[in-house]
C-alpha cells in the first residue's frame, strides 16, 4: 500500500455497558445536537424570547428530527424490508433468527427524511405557539450545518457513507468495504457543512435586526442540498437499485430544496408584517 493513503479501520462501538453498545455515530449525533440547543438558545434568548421557548421547542423539533430520519432512510433506501417489519421501523430494536428482540439502536438514518421531520415539528411548534413559521426556520438552521458535521464524523468512524476510488494511490482504505484508496466523502461533505454554518452565522449578524424573514431559511437550503448534490457524485451508492440511476436518491431528494431555497431567498414578495425580526410576534402559549 502506498504510502499516501490511509488505512481506516476503527471499531465504530467507542464503550459498552452491559448488553448495551455506545458507538461514535450516536454519541456525535447526540454531541451536535447539544450544541445546536445552546446555539438557538443564545439567538432567540438575545431577541427576547422567554427563558422556556428553546426548551419547548427542542421536543417538537428533536421528536421530528428523529422519527423523519430513521422512517425516511427505512421508506427511502429499504422499504421492501420494513413495510415488513414495521415495528423495527419504529423502535431501535431487531428481530433476531431465533425469534428474540435485540435493542440495536437506529442504524440507519436518511438527512433528508430528518430534515422533512424538522420541516414538520417546526410547522407544528409555530401552530401551536402562535410563532411565524419562517421567522423561527431562520433561527433553528443556522446551527444545523454544524450537527452535520457531527454526523458526517460518525459516518466516517462507521466507514459508511464512502466515497469512490481515487484512481490514484493517495486516499483512505476503508479496511472494513475494501482495500482500495478512495475519497473521504464524509469528511468533504463536514467541510462543507462547517463552512456553510460560518456563512450562515455571517449573513445573519451582517442583517440584524432588518432581516428579512426566510432569507437565512433558504440560504441554508441552497448552500447544504447544493453542497449535497455535488457530493453525490463522488459517493459510491448507497443501496443496489441507484447503481442504474442518472442521479441517486440522495440527489433526486436534494432537487425540491434547492428549489425552494432558490424561491426564498431571490423571489419570495414578504409579507408588509413579516419584513423584521422586531415585527415578528412573540409566543403566546393557550391557557
Amino acid at each position: 500500500m502506498n504510502l499516501l493513503s490511509i488505512i481506516w479501520n476503527p471499531d465504530p462501538i467507542w464503550f459498552t455497558i452491559g448488553s448495551v453498545s455506545f458507538r461514535y455515530y450516536s454519541i456525535l449525533y447526540v454531541a451536535g445536537l447539544v450544541a445546536a440547543y445552546f446555539i438557538i438558545n443564545k439567538l432567540v434568548m438575545r431577541e427576547g424570547k422567554p427563558r422556556d421557548f428553546i426548551d419547548k421547542f427542542t421536543w417538537f423539533i428533536v421528536i421530528g428530527l428523529i422519527i423523519g430520519a430513521r422512517v425516511g432512510h427505512c421508506l427511502f433506501y429499504e422499504p421492501g424490508y420494513y413495510l415488513h417489519h414495521i415495528a423495527e421501523m419504529l423502535l431501535p430494536i431487531k428481530q433476531m433468527a431465533d425469534g428474540s428482540w435485540k435493542f440495536i439502536g437506529y442504524q440507519g438514518l436518511a438527512s433528508h427524511g430528518g430534515a422533512i421531520g424538522i420541516l414538520i415539528g417546526l410547522y407544528l411548534f409555530c401552530r401551536r405557539y402562535k410563532v411565524d413559521y419562517l421567522w423561527m426556520a431562520d433561527r433553528l438552521v443556522m446551527p444545523v450545518p454544524l450537527v452535520g458535521v457531527f454526523i458526517r464524523f460518525g459516518n466516517f468512524m462507521n466507514s459508511e457513507i464512502i466515497g469512490r476510488p481515487t484512481q490514484s494511490d493517495w486516499g483512505i482504505v476503508f479496511q472494513r468495504v475494501d482495500m482500495l484508496p478512495r475519497h473521504p466523502s464524509q469528511l468533504y461533505e463536514a467541510i462543507c457543512y462547517l463552512i456553510i454554518f460560518g456563512v450562515l452565522l455571517w449573513y445573519y449578524h451582517k442583517n440584524y435586526p432588518n432581516l428579512l424573514n426566510g432569507k437565512i431559511f433558504g440560504l441554508f437550503l441552497m448552500l447544504v442540498f447544493t453542497s449535497r448534490f455535488i457530493i453525490e457524485f463522488g459517493k459510491e451508492v448507497q443501496e443496489e437499485f441507484e447503481e442504474a440511476m442518472t442521479l441517486d436518491m440522495g440527489q433526486l431528494l436534494s432537487l425540491p430544496f434547492i428549489a425552494l431555497g432558490v424561491w426564498l431567498f431571490f423571489f419570495r414578495k414578504p409579507k408588509a408584517d413579516t419584513i423584521t425580526v422586531s415585527d415578528t410576534n412573540k409566543p403566546s402559549a393557550k391557557k
